[in-house]
């Protein structure tokens, strides 16, 4: 088990390099359900967030009230992955909606994006049509495409203290 400091970094510079990922929840019946998304994470130091902005389908709504807890992966074709097990939650917060709507307009490319771009946005970051997910990992796991292909690297895996093996 590889420190949060050192996981932390390595998997954002591996996410937001990547961009998109996919994002499963679990259905009423137990099922997983996959969508593309692109997550932008923040590092204080301390902690690690992941922000996905997002419309707040009745879908996705009662995936996440049943089950809050998701798996965020980013796979890039040369077989670099980056996994993410997060708790999510929505944030109806006008300000943190403005603030998450901000945080992917004023981030570089190519993890920053202008969010009116998306028609159903047009209404800005406080339309119903807006929302902001805030994912809190518990299990980290940054996989290189090398020691996949047997040119080195290292495998990075973090969890956090109050989480036991789920093996």
């Amino acid at each position: 088990m590889s420190s949060l400091d050192v996981v932390a970094q390595a998997f954002i510079e591996m996410a937001h390099r990547i961009v998109y990922a996919t994002l499963a929840t679990v259905d009423r019946r137990g099922r997983p359900r996959s969508r593309i998304i692109h997550p932008y994470w923040t590092w204080d130091g301390r902690s690690m967030t992941g922000w996905v902005a997002t419309s707040p389908t009745p879908v996705k709504r009662d995936n996440l009230r049943r089950n809050p807890y998701v798996s965020v992966t980013y796979w890039s074709p040369s077989h670099d992955t980056a996994t993410a097990e997060c708790r999510c939650a929505w944030v109806s917060d006008d300000q943190i909606r403005v603030d998450v709507w901000n945080l992917f307009k004023e981030a570089p490319p190519p993890a920053g994006y202008a969010p009116a771009i998306v028609p159903v946005w047009s209404g800005g970051p406080t339309a119903e049509s807006f929302a902001a997910l805030r994912l809190t990992p518990w299990r980290l796991r940054v996989f290189p495409g090398t020691v996949l292909l047997g040119k080195g690297g290292e495998v990075l895996d973090w969890r956090a203290p109050d989480e036991g093996s789920d093996n």
